[in-house]
């Protein structure tokens, strides 16, 4: 018996409601058709970002003769592909929870391969198939407490263990030449690691993948997906029948109620400010690293090309239910108080400069803080890729292989990645006891990061509340 499951349609977002790095690009676009008529395919993608862009070029690279459509609720990387803070790092800071997820030589093997991935961008930008802004001037890995010193020891130990050395020491002196800012006064430099231009990204991928032979269908949200052999996807205009489907819809998998008990949606706030680059080059920061602290709110910054600043942080809100609405493209309150506030703190000699741009972006998050990929129960040829939690630039290209594999049933060394179906996956409680719990850990974290901010101990009540916490949420990108 066929399944069927009813999916999500984004809210398209107002012009001023969208991100820098879609603005600034929007004359790069290219418009692709919206879907007409019946097509049919051998794989189906629903999403446009950058799960559904590199998989289609990765199963286009692998097998040239399959026909490959990529259907899109609204344009190429509307939705967290074109709304992150464009950092670019491996998944060596992430070692124990890749380990946790597989075991030690996959986990080593993954991060690798991340770092791999930044010289396979390096390579497309310096060819000119694809310009993404890159610049790899390094990963800054900061603290600016107490509380955030030696975030980094695990990786470091661990990467030690392997042989291998990504990462070394700076202390205040550098982190102020450098960022121009005391907040942080510590931290390691990821040296092949740094930041692109989100917007550049996705307008230029979405190209190469058409370069590739991959067919794109954008503002056709799709409203149905039946799951059967062939699967059925429907949308107002049309339908693409196809022996195989891959959900990549980062925040709106979670219609999909299997995979809703698997997830959770947080959302980021980011702030671009007007061009100042005489300023920025007068304190000595002149280049395209990224930046970020090790407070669970992590903040997040880097210099653009141009001269601002592009300055974010995890919220940690999110909604009841996982209803993504117009709240998720800009609240009622405009919510970008306390972003400001904190990047005033850190850069309080700029508490003049005019805001230009700020936005928000929707996180698709699992306990383990590592995506999970597999198929629908019942469904073997519906496969889903999901739980980024915000740090996926160098991840997607380097994972992408896996999914690729996973959708043609490849026993390779990508096929057999345990991040397949992974058997430790968690689940997150019902409703209303996720959201409520979400709720009063959020401002559990909250009072938490004021206190360790100024290098107060929390107090033991707020302390046994962030025990609540699942496992790794804190956005890096």
């Amino acid at each position: 018996m066929s399944r069927r499951f009813t999916l999500s349609t984004p809210v398209p977002a107002a012009e001023r409601d969208q991100s820098f790095w879609l603005r600034d690009t929007a004359a790069l676009a290219r418009r692709f058709p919206a879907l007409a008529g019946d097509v049919h395919a051998d794989v189906a993608i629903i999403g446009g970002g950058l799960t559904g862009l590199w998989s289609a070029i990765r199963l286009r690279e692998t097998s040239p003769e399959l026909r490959v459509v990529v259907v899109e609720a609204v344009e190429c990387g509307y939705g967290a592909s074109g709304r992150n803070g464009g950092q670019v790092h491996s998944w060596f800071e992430s070692l124990d929870r890749l380990a946790d997820a597989t075991d030690e030589a996959e986990a080593f093997r993954l991060a690798q391969a991340t770092s791999d991935a930044m010289d396979e961008l390096q390579a497309l930008q310096d060819s000119g198939e694809l310009d993404m802004g890159l610049r790899l001037d390094g990963w800054l890995w900061t603290a600016s407490s107490i509380a955030q010193e030696g975030a980094w020891d695990g990786a470091l130990e661990r990467t030690a263990a392997r042989g291998v050395a990504p990462y070394q020491p700076v202390d205040a002196a550098e982190l102020q030449r450098r960022t121009g800012s005391t907040a942080s006064y510590t931290g390691v430099l990821e040296r092949k690691a740094g930041t692109l231009h989100p917007g550049k990204l996705m307008r230029n991928l979405a190209i190469y993948a058409a370069t590739k032979g991959v067919e794109i269908f954008e503002r056709s949200p799709v409203t149905e997906l039946t799951a059967g052999s062939p699967a059925t996807l429907r949308t107002a205009s049309g339908s693409v029948t196809a022996g195989k489907v891959l959900l990549a819809t980062n925040i709106w998998a979670s219609a999909i109620p299997q995979l809703r008990r698997k997830m959770f949606i947080v959302d980021s706030e980011v702030i671009a400010t007007e061009q100042i680059p005489e300023r920025l080059e007068a304190f000595g920061w002149t280049d395209g690293a990224s930046v970020c602290d090790a407070q669970d709110q992590v903040l997040y910054y880097q210099r653009t090309e141009d001269g601002r600043i592009v300055f974010g942080r995890g919220s940690g809100r999110t909604t009841f239910r996982d209803r993504i609405g117009a709240a998720f493209n800009r609240r009622r309150d405009g919510g970008m108080a306390d972003t400001i506030a904190e990047f005033h703190r850190v850069y309080p000699q700029l508490r003049d400069v005019r805001i230009d741009y700020d936005w928000t972006g929707g996180i698709d998050c699992v306990p383990a803080h590592v995506p999970i990929f597999g198929n629908l129960a019942g469904a073997s040829n519906v496969f889903y890729a999901l739980g980024w939690n915000g740090t996926a630039l160098a991840q997607i290209p380097a994972t992408s292989r896996i999914i690729a594999s996973m959708i043609l049933g490849r026993t390779d060394e990508w096929g057999r990645s345990k991040l397949i179906n992974q058997r430790r996956a968690k689940s997150l409680p019902p409703e209303p006891f996720r959201f409520v719990g979400a709720i009063i850990v959020r401002q559990a974290i909250v009072w938490k990061n004021r206190a360790e901010i100024v290098n107060r101990r929390p107090n033991p009540v707020l302390r046994a509340v962030l025990t609540l916490m699942p496992k790794g949420t804190r956005e890096h990108e």
